[in-house]
């Protein structure tokens, strides 16, 4: 291996450690969370609502593709979402054998709710930076997931 291919594992070794570490304190932070409010939706179940939120009424087969998880996986968190009412299950209109996957109004508010506290924690934490430093956070980090996401999608 050259000096250059060497400098740039050492830097993705860098970076590896960084990430593991956010990874670790939002896991940390949910589980917190999740300990201090007993009907809070686990993570996987509110992405979700994000998606439904976002794309409109979908069949679970299609959220469990647009989430990359297992049906079964995902009816069980379709079922507690329904459960808290944040989704409601109506027929396809295209198939009436399917239905369709829809968030409430509550759902919608959960989620509206959610976004801006997470908003204002973010917003918080970067305080202190100037707008060039969040921007090119914001860039980079948009960079690095959209290499991750066709990296994986190359993968199926």
């Amino acid at each position: 291996m050259n000096e250059e291919a060497a400098q740039s594992v050492e830097r993705a070794d860098e970076l590896g450690t960084q990430l593991a570490r956010l990874i670790r304190l939002f896991d940390r932070m949910q589980a917190q969370y999740q300990a201090e409010n007993p009907n809070a939706v686990e993570r996987s179940a509110y992405l979700l609502l994000v998606h439904l939120v976002k794309d409109g009424p979908q069949r679970p087969g299609a959220l469990a593709e647009a989430v990359r998880s297992d049906p079964s996986t995902v009816s069980r968190q379709i079922a507690q979402l329904g459960r808290l009412g944040y989704v409601a299950r109506t027929p396809d209109p295209e198939d009436g054998r399917a239905s369709l996957i829809a968030a409430t109004e509550e759902g919608r508010r959960v989620f509206e709710e959610n976004r801006q506290q997470r908003n204002t924690r973010i917003a918080a934490l970067l305080a202190d930076w100037t707008p060039e430093d969040q921007a090119m956070l914001t860039r980079l980090l948009g960079r690095f997931s959209t290499a991750l996401e066709e990296t994986w999608s190359k993968g199926d």
